[in-house]
């Protein structure tokens, strides 16, 4: 039968050519064009307790496209005693996308708070293509605070869509297929492709392992044949529409609220 289910594109090519990226910039779906791979910078390194209106544009590329309004300015002196709080962030204001109750943190002090609450789902991310969407999927990790990020495949990969959130979340490097499979068995993790190859499950009649590894391809062709070989099996999302495929960072935060509903 033609079933139909994401997988990263569903291992189908996407019909557009070019998508919209930021304020008018046209990127092809590669994300080769106009898109880089340097790690976002924020103007100011670390959180607020009083929110105060911002003029002029936003100066922490955290915000995105955000509203300028968006954080709260310098913190009114004299400064609070508390050490989780950034110097430089009192001085000048907190713009960074963070909510309320880390405004002025350091990124230390906020990586530390979350850290006994971090989720015991983790997150595999096929970097072959540069794809836009592994930034997206990244920020979606920081969400839901799981425990490790893998990037298999390029080092560099397109931090955009990430908005600075991969401070908060450790992100490890799995140069080879070989790597990410031989972490996630050292670990007693299974591994769970969010594709929708002959065989896989509706992820919404699967009951999530606890210690789970999320595996994600890439946009156009899914998850390579040798990293979905070395799943233990796949799930698919159910989609009701014409398109044969959904958005894998779509997909992502799709998945990795379900694991969340199971274990949370």
């Amino acid at each position: 039968g033609d079933k139909r289910g994401f997988g990263c594109c569903g291992g189908f090519r996407c019909e557009g050519k070019v998508q919209r990226q930021g304020s008018g910039s046209v990127l092809r779906r590669d994300g080769k064009v106009g898109v880089t791979d340097e790690p976002a910078e924020a103007s100011n390194p670390a959180g607020s307790f009083e929110p105060a209106q911002l003029s002029g544009p936003p100066e922490d590329p955290s915000l995105g496209n955000a509203r300028r309004d968006v954080g709260v300015g310098p913190h009114p002196r004299p400064w609070p005693d508390d050490p989780r709080l950034d110097p430089a962030l009192l001085e000048s204001g907190d713009r960074r996308n963070v909510i309320d109750k880390y405004r002025y943190w350091s990124v230390e002090a906020i990586r530390a708070d979350l850290a006994p609450s971090r989720a015991a789902l983790q997150i595999a991310i096929e970097n072959l293509a540069h794809d836009l969407n592994i930034g997206s999927i990244v920020r979606t990790g920081n969400a839901f605070n799981v425990s490790g990020v893998h990037i298999v495949g390029r080092k560099r990969w397109n931090r955009k869509g990430a908005l600075v959130t991969d401070r908060y979340v450790d992100v490890f490097h799995r140069p080879e297929v070989r790597d990410v499979v031989e972490w996630a068995r050292a670990n007693d993790y299974a591994m769970v492709a969010v594709d929708n190859p002959p065989g896989s499950a509706a992820l919404e009649a699967t009951r999530l392992p606890e210690r789970c590894l999320l595996v994600f391809g890439q946009e156009s062709s899914g998850i390579s044949p040798e990293l979905l070989a070395a799943c233990d099996f796949a799930v698919r999302i159910e989609q009701y529409g014409s398109t044969r495929s959904m958005n894998v960072a779509a997909a992502a935060a799709i998945a990795m609220h379900w694991w969340s509903v199971q274990h949370r």
